[in-house]
């Protein structure tokens, strides 16, 4: 998703939970924690609910889930 060419995109705020999400503040994208890409709401399929971060990937989500325990 390139939000630079779409006209009217925003950043939403969303409260992840275990099998859904609830929108705080709409937006048509949310940014990956670990790339900084943009997700398409419509797109979103990896969250952390412990972290409350969005993933852009299978791969963003387990180096989320490795950086987070190493901590």
């Amino acid at each position: 998703m390139n939000i630079h060419g779409l006209q009217g995109a925003s950043e939403a705020k969303l409260k992840y939970l275990d099998a859904d999400f609830r929108v705080i503040k709409p937006g048509t994208f949310v940014k990956c924690a670990i790339t900084g890409k943009p997700i398409s709401i419509e797109e979103l399929k990896y969250w952390s609910v412990e972290r409350q971060e969005a993933y852009i990937d299978v791969k963003a989500s387990l180096e989320a889930e490795k950086t987070a325990s190493v901590r």
